[in-house]
């Protein structure tokens, strides 16, 4: 990442809506990749796995991190995507947050702390203080490709409109970055918007 696009995501979400709860830390889940998809990666060296290993160690069970905040875990498992299925969940804690839900390593956490919650699309724990801040961010974000569907919408009639082969070169080119624009979401459900 850019330190642009640093300094200005941690402009934009306001950390202060953090209550400091510690139920981020204390259980969390990956939707996106099995724990066995997580070692794999880390051993063939992504950085992000390899950080999520060093801050988090897995639950034997989801019944052990269910004991811990089953409120969290419902919420994780209602709200999961469908990429992983809930038998191979693994949910997680922090090998360092402390009896007072401050973190012992604060200073030296990696990015993946410092961008928590990442996207408006996290699952955080039910009462979470970013709760508001991150709808707003989904609604941006569902603004953003509903936006993009219009424009791919025009450039479908203009397709239809001319034979120049250059036009249709520039409407193919502007196509192709719609449609990226589109799949960034995809797994948040973009195609329904």
């Amino acid at each position: 990442m850019s330190n642009l696009y640093e300094e200005n995501y941690i402009k934009s979400r306001p950390q202060s809506l953090c209550k400091m709860c510690g139920k981020c830390c204390r259980v969390i889940s990956n939707t996106k990749y099995t724990y066995d998809e997580i070692k794999e990666m880390a051993a063939n060296g992504n950085d992000y796995a390899k950080d999520f290993l060093n801050i988090f160690e897995p639950y034997e069970s989801i019944e052990e991190a269910r004991a811990v905040d089953a409120a969290t875990v419902d919420n994780i498992l209602r709200e999961k995507k469908d990429n992983i299925k809930e038998e191979d969940m693994t949910f997680y804690k922090c090998r360092y947050i402390l009896d007072n839900n401050m973190c012992s390593i604060y200073e030296e956490r990696p990015k993946l702390c410092i961008y928590c919650p990442s996207n408006g699309w996290v699952v955080t724990p039910p009462g979470c203080g970013f709760e508001s801040w991150l709808f707003l961010k989904r609604e941006e974000d569902m603004k953003k490709v509903r936006k993009a569907k219009e424009e791919l919408l025009d450039l479908r009639v203009m397709r239809k409109k001319t034979q120049d082969f250059e036009i249709l070169k520039k409407i193919d080119s502007v196509e192709k970055k719609v449609c990226n624009t589109i799949e960034l979401f995809a797994e948040y459900g973009s195609k329904y918007w």
